[in-house]
């Protein structure tokens, strides 16, 4: 029960942080210096790619409770399982940093 809690207030906390993504983006419009509709849709397009780190918070809560199930089956497997953890969480955290860096130069360069 408390890896199943666990794995849905992690889930929750990355939801919660994509919800705000799109505030950001229209703040970051009203402190431009330039309002204009490429500006906006530019800032609009910044806060949309950074929903894309959705995937990545449900991926890795999914595999952080798959790993938690493992080890709490077959403790003595705990390094094997802890390496496959950390190298899998890894692939899922590629998507938002690639979201991230996406983000960041569609508010500062583009």
């Amino acid at each position: 029960m408390f890896i199943e809690t666990l794995t849905t207030l992690t889930t929750t906390m990355g939801g919660n942080f994509i919800s705000v993504m799109p505030l950001y983006s229209t703040l970051f419009m009203f402190l431009a210096d330039e309002n204009n509709i490429g500006t906006g849709l530019k800032f609009l397009g910044a806060g949309l790619t950074g929903m894309g780190m959705i995937g990545a918070s449900i991926g890795q809560g999914m595999v952080g409770y798959g790993a938690c199930i493992a080890i709490g089956r077959n403790p003595e497997t705990a390094p094997k399982i802890t390496s496959t953890l950390i190298i899998t969480a890894g692939f899922c955290e590629s998507g938002a940093i690639y979201a991230l860096v996406i983000a960041i130069l569609l508010i500062f360069v583009a």
